[in-house]
């Protein structure tokens, strides 16, 4: 990389209801940074590409190694982890957007509580009664086990979200990963016991009917979970789960 500088393009918003705003920034290029380290420097010295002060950039973080989700944003138009984005591998000037498929807090912190709501609504979660010893639970097959866990990869962080055209402030979808994480508890041995709730909030408003097969979600996944896979899985299951329910009437 030959250019000394780093030139940064990053649309900010004061809070919530206000308007969003471009600005520019330089910094001191040093080799194997990410978009991480930029921000840093930012924010070591909040200064604009002219010199002027301003006000650091906010953004969301925290473990540095692509785990967490919380770095989430879209760089040069692909939502994708801010910590794994190296800057010699990215075209300048590198321009920084928050997801706005979220609400957006303040610069490039956005609010993701649509999609904790969309694994409440879908049960992602294997429930238990009690907290008294239940003895080892049922064991899965290995080869179940291998394909499960690639499921389990996904941490919430809304990539797939800000990818799909099918999510917005118009529709209530929740979302591709959340109907992943159907098919993973569904297939789970303790957790299909509610197979069928899950299930039936798949059918209701804002389920699975709602995917429009753009397949943007699988594109953009940080961690190659086959998204569309279990989309297709899931949309059989719900056709056979209604099928099934309309002759037991």
């Amino acid at each position: 990389m030959s250019q000394k500088e780093i030139h940064l393009i990053i649309e900010r918003q004061d809070h919530t209801d206000s308007a969003a705003y471009t600005q520019e920034f330089k910094i001191p290029y040093r080799p194997n940074m990410n978009v991480i380290a930029c921000l840093m420097e930012i924010q070591r010295n909040p200064t604009d590409k002219d010199g002027k002060g301003t006000s650091p950039v906010c953004w969301e973080s925290n473990c540095l190694e692509e785990v967490c989700g919380a770095c989430m944003m879209v760089i040069n138009g692909k939502p994708r982890q801010a910590c794994s984005a190296l800057i010699d591998q990215l075209e300048q000037p590198i321009r920084l957007k928050p997801a706005r498929t979220f609400p957006v807090v303040r610069d490039l912190v956005i609010d993701r509580s649509r999609m904790f709501k969309a694994l409440q609504k879908v049960k992602a979660w294997v429930p238990i009664d009690g907290t008294y010893d239940l003895g080892p639970g049922p064991r899965m097959a290995e080869r179940d086990r291998q394909w499960a866990y690639e499921l389990s990869k996904c941490f919430t962080c809304g990539a797939c979200v800000e990818a799909c055209p099918n999510v917005n402030e118009r529709t209530k979808f929740i979302g591709p990963f959340a109907i992943s994480q159907v098919r993973l508890f569904n297939t789970h041995p303790t957790g299909e016991m509610h197979k069928e709730d899950r299930l039936e909030s798949l059918m209701g408003e804002g389920g699975i009917h709602e995917c429009g097969n753009s397949q943007n979600c699988v594109q953009v996944c940080p961690k190659g979970i086959p998204l569309t896979t279990s989309i297709a899985a899931m949309n059989g299951a719900v056709n056979r789960h209604a099928i099934a329910s309309w002759l037991k009437r």
